[in-house]
């Protein structure tokens, strides 16, 4: 019995250093069927170069290259009539995986009922030279982030908190087509995905480290509370979805502890328009602490306290 099509998205902009590297470890796997679309996103550098010159070498490698930057949601979204697989990955081309990550996760799936959507795993941290800086779930636990590492349904622990390392993931199709793709009208994808898939099937965790994820300066994550960036918006727009979805009081009760910690990052960097709107919206979610009402009126006083976080943020996560 043929072992089943596992799909690898991988989506590029801007990664001309990185991307024959990703994608040679997407080819290089010891999990032989695959069907491998690289979508570029109108990137600027010479990133369609080198794309043209993976699929010349490998004629396994399909490509879509657009005209011009449209975002990740969209872009990962018009590869979807093309997907084939049973499974699949959505890949940054800056990120490098394990020879083995895909047959672990496949078996991992062949051993799970149908209820379960999702296989994520443990995660390498590297800068841009492949220097391995740090290892996702160790530090997680030791800087007491998390107790443990949740599975099953686990849509209550995503709304609190984020502990999954998005890359790491092996995803059944049939869940990306019950939401009918990633959100169009946001800027980035994870948080969203979790919350709206989360909600209908079970994830489950692989205790290996099988992929490496690149941390750069240019990556998306590393904007997110820069005063104005639409990812926090975004964020708070998740948060409206979640509170539409909630069906407990637990449930409500870990959307107020994402919403309180957002509040607080709002005010610290200077997010005055998210600020406001993560204060209204706790106001629905629970009752108000003094603590959420200092947070508030600091905020109002636009006291810049930027640099108050980066000290705060280094003795906590150094």
């Amino acid at each position: 019995m043929q072992d089943p099509l596992v799909t690898v998205v991988c989506v590029c902009y801007n990664h001309e250093r990185f991307v024959e590297e990703a994608i040679r470890s997407v080819l290089d796997q010891t999990y032989r069927n695959l069907q491998v679309i690289i979508v570029d996103d109108g990137s600027s550098d010479r990133s369609v170069e080198k794309i043209r010159s993976i699929h010349a070498s490998s004629r396994q490698v399909e490509y879509l290259l657009l005209e011009k930057n449209i975002g990740y949601c969209k872009a990962f979204n018009k590869t979807l009539p093309l997907m084939k697989g049973e499974f699949f990955i959505d890949f940054a081309t800056d990120d490098v995986m394990v020879p083995d990550r895909i047959e672990k996760q496949v078996r991992k799936f062949q051993s799970l009922d149908g209820s379960f959507g999702v296989v994520f795993t443990d995660a390498i941290y590297i800068d841009e030279t492949g220097f391995e800086l740090r290892h996702h779930y160790d530090y997680m636990l030791r800087k007491g982030l998390i107790e443990k590492i949740p599975e099953g349904y686990i849509y209550k622990e995503l709304l609190s908190r984020y502990f999954i390392a998005a890359p790491t993931m092996l995803t059944r199709k049939q869940v990306i087509d019950d939401l009918n793709g990633y959100d169009e009208n946001l800027s980035y994808e994870d948080f969203d995905f979790w919350v709206r898939s989360a909600i209908r099937y079970q994830y489950a965790f692989l205790n290996e480290k099988l992929t490496k994820i690149r941390k750069s300066n240019g990556s998306l994550s590393t904007g997110l509370y820069r005063a104005g960036n639409k990812l926090l918006h975004d964020t708070y727009l998740v948060c409206k979805k979640a509170q539409v979805l909630n069906r407990t009081d637990q449930e409500k009760s870990a959307l107020a502890q994402r919403v309180r910690y957002e509040l607080r990052q709002s005010v610290l960097t200077s997010n005055h328009v998210e600020a406001a709107l993560f204060y209204n919206l706790l106001r629905e979610l629970a009752p108000l602490t003094i603590t959420d009402r200092l947070t508030f009126q600091l905020g109002k006083l636009r006291v810049p306290l930027r640099s108050v976080r980066t000290i705060c943020y280094w003795l906590r996560y150094r």
